[in-house]
């Protein structure tokens, strides 16, 4: 299983091969095309993340070996495509992992200066709703070893 870091230079790499923006962007739509639709019973208000002009619905389990999984979905394609990123960067990792975790390639793709300001402001909103179920998975796994 690759880290998060070996990821995130995967997805630079990928991009790198994308001269201008506009294949940036339709790869990005293939990403989000490319995943797996949410359960609808996961499409609950207490599923979306708050901040993001489209909506999004995330949801996070926690597996067998204390690793966290998420599924999202959206109403907007590009932010379907950015979620798709985010959940290969950090599902499948240790809550401990994410919070830890420098999402440095986001910088690196340009993505944060190539979207609008609601849709950058709804990144950071899906980035910080990850790490907030990895904080409370974090307090669950502590309360349930001590």
């Amino acid at each position: 299983m690759c880290n998060i870091n070996d990821i995130q230079d995967e997805i630079i790499d990928e991009f790198s091969g994308l001269d201008d923006w506009m294949d940036r962007y339709a790869y990005i739509i293939e990403l989000g095309n490319a995943v797996p639709a949410i359960d609808e019973k996961f499409k609950t208000p207490s599923n979306i993340i708050e901040g993001c002009q489209s909506r999004v619905w995330l949801n996070a389990e926690l597996d067998e070996n204390n690793k966290i999984i998420f599924e999202a979905d959206s109403d907007a394609i590009i932010v379907k495509g950015i979620i798709a990123l985010l959940i290969r960067v950090l599902s499948n990792h240790s809550p401990q992992e994410i919070l830890d975790a420098d999402l440095y390639f986001i910088e690196r793709i340009g993505l944060r200066e190539h979207l609008s300001p609601t849709r950058s402001n709804g990144l950071l909103s899906m980035v910080k709703q990850m790490r907030i179920y990895a904080l409370a998975f974090v307090a669950k796994l502590k309360q349930e070893n001590n």
